[in-house]
């Protein structure tokens, strides 16, 4: 008698990703990576677009780079290939699969990635202070775990909502959590392009690793602020939950930043999930900004102001931003806009 042993259901991903040089830059510093890691394999071609998520998971990324001339270009594209490399050269070999260890090889192949950014504008004195926002979503089993550095967004889409999933590692985020701005002024101010930190300028960096559950018929959407700047979530919502393709959605969103004046690069990525090893999404489930709780400590800077405009020299450490401390962070931002 054969004993035949059912196969383990596992969560359905359809993905697609665009990019866009935008109305007003002359060039893209812009760069994504969609990747089906348990097949070993980064692109767009339909075996990707469309998998399974195996044992290994898989991984969206969007960078937006900094520095000025083709520096924040070459920031952009080697983060994504770092962290990509890193994760095929540890995660797969890695004995175990357990979320854990994903999410500590996710938050690993950020830190790698700043040290190969941080040491290549060392050796090329042409790119200094080059750097590169990050936003990594890695997906395994039911779950997503989200790496950030800087404020590319990530977004759940669920029920015609989104909800950002991410938090903004920016000056204007800052002072709307010590309750100085609200988020409809931080949107519109001019200060809104200072991020605290990036990959590249620092030694090391704060990398933020939150996690989430995911449902049947979820959707994350992943934008560089060339998106997020022109468009809103409830907008976001709206488009993503349309019965369209994923082509044809990319394509719409790009359009409607464009046609708002496109003044930065964009970039989206937006997926789905379908598969019996989903659960029908529960009004009782929360969807957050939430932290994972990895059993080592975080290895941590403080954050540095940065202007993604722009490619000032970096601060010293005397000046850097205590966090937490409104009132610093205003003077911190008024000297910097005054440098520029």
């Amino acid at each position: 008698m054969k004993l035949f042993s059912k196969k383990k259901p596992r969560t359905q991903i359809s993905v697609f990703g665009k990019t866009d040089v935008g109305m007003s830059r002359d060039h893209n510093e812009d760069c994504f990576l969609v990747a089906n890691l348990t097949a070993k394999k980064a692109s767009l071609l339909p075996e990707v677009r469309y998998h399974e998520v195996g044992p290994k998971g898989s991984l969206l990324m969007v960078a937006d780079g900094m520095g000025g001339a083709a520096a924040g270009e070459v920031a952009s594209v080697m983060a994504t290939k770092a962290i990509y490399n890193h994760l095929m050269s540890t995660w797969i070999s890695d004995e175990h699969d357990s979320p854990q260890q994903f999410a500590y090889r996710l938050r690993e192949a950020v830190e790698n990635a700043n040290s190969e950014i941080h040491a290549f504008a060392k050796e090329h004195p042409e790119n200094r202070g080059m750097g590169t926002t990050v936003t990594a979503v890695g997906v395994l089993e039911d779950h997503v775990y989200l790496t950030q550095v800087g404020d590319s967004r990530a977004y759940l889409i669920r029920g015609g909502e989104a909800i950002q999933l991410t938090k903004d590692q920016s000056l204007m985020q800052r002072l709307v959590d010590a309750g100085e701005l609200t988020e409809e002024e931080a949107e519109h101010s001019e200060r809104k392009n200072i991020i605290l930190q990036a990959l590249g300028p620092e030694a090391r960096v704060r990398v933020d690793l939150t996690y989430q559950k995911i449902s049947r018929g979820d959707a994350v959407l992943l934008c560089s602020d060339g998106l997020s700047g022109q468009i809103s979530k409830e907008e976001v919502a709206k488009t993503v939950s349309q019965d369209k393709d994923l082509v044809e959605i990319s394509g719409e969103l790009i359009a409607l930043a464009n046609e708002r004046g496109g003044p930065d690069n964009i970039t989206v990525i937006v997926a789905r999930f379908s598969g019996d090893s989903l659960q029908d999404p529960d009004g009782a489930d929360a969807v957050s900004h939430e932290v994972y709780p990895l059993l080592d400590a975080d290895s941590t800077t403080e954050p540095v102001p940065l202007h993604k405009d722009s490619s000032p020299p970096t601060p010293p450490r005397s000046s850097m931003i205590a966090a937490g401390t409104a009132a610093a962070l205003i003077v911190a931002g008024a000297l910097l806009l005054a440098i520029l």
